[in-house]
């Protein structure tokens, strides 16, 4: 069931997952977030650090997109464009890992935009309307556009293989390689037995022919990592975290 923060304070669901029985019952489906900085912003339900990965099984298709006709083709062609030129960046939240990412990554190649601001929906009408200039947005929302938008960079570990031409962002920044996953929790006191059940069916769904069918449609990457895999990718997330921070003057 869905959980989603607002009002009430963030990660609701992290603090179900953290405060239900230890039974392997109730899993958690976390973005990166929730691992790394869950147990630091004072959630006395989530601190100390809570949570084990038993997976890590999806990377969400973030890109950085213009439309066809901005006088840029490339982020090293953009950061020389906005040396002149205000550039406006269209996102969906500033504390969000893409968002971040791509605003460290100005930073690095030594240009600022011109201005940002948060949207609702990042799609192609956003673009042709002029609303913003530059959207970090999923591939998914501009796929009925594709060709009449520039894809600059995939904010995923790998390139995404519906736009295999664009480069991801470990291969433009190496210090920001980083994407935005979805990985399987449970508290750290589940059974050993609970974990490995959780993972042989989750790691039998994603790589069945269904899921990854909707990988190849929609551009996400859809795989298993085990839990080991996946205490090592937080770990390497935690520094990249830092080396946002510092990009951003955080």
């Amino acid at each position: 069931m869905n959980r989603p923060g607002g009002g009430g304070g963030p990660f609701p669901g992290a603090v179900e997952v953290a405060t239900a029985p230890a039974d392997g019952y109730t899993i958690g489906s976390f973005v990166p977030a929730v691992s790394l900085i869950g147990h630091e912003i004072d959630i006395p339900e989530l601190t100390p650090e809570r949570f084990d990965p038993i997976g890590i099984f999806l990377t969400y298709p973030f890109v950085i997109a213009t439309s066809n006709d901005a006088p840029y083709s490339t982020m090293e062609e953009l950061a020389a464009h906005a040396a002149e030129n205000e550039v406006f960046l269209g996102h969906f939240g500033d504390v969000l890992t893409p968002t971040q990412v791509t605003k460290a990554l100005a930073a690095n190649m030594g240009f600022e935009w011109g201005g940002d601001a948060p949207f609702d929906a990042l799609d192609c009408n956003t673009l042709a309307s002029g609303d913003a200039d530059v959207i970090n947005t999923t591939l998914q929302l501009i796929l009925p556009c594709l060709d009449d938008v520039k894809v600059l960079v995939s904010i995923t570990g790998d390139r995404i293989p519906l736009i295999p031409e664009t480069p991801a962002i470990g291969e433009v920044d190496e210090s920001l390689d980083i994407s935005l996953w979805n990985g399987l929790f449970v508290t750290k006191d589940t059974p050993a037995e609970a974990r490995e059940a959780i993972a042989a069916v989750a790691e039998r769904t994603m790589m069945s022919d269904r899921a990854q069918a909707l990988a190849a449609e929609t551009g996400a990457q859809v795989y298993w990592l085990n839990a080991e895999e996946s205490a090592a990718v937080i770990q390497a997330d935690r520094a990249t975290l830092g080396t946002i921070s510092e990009a951003l003057g955080q």
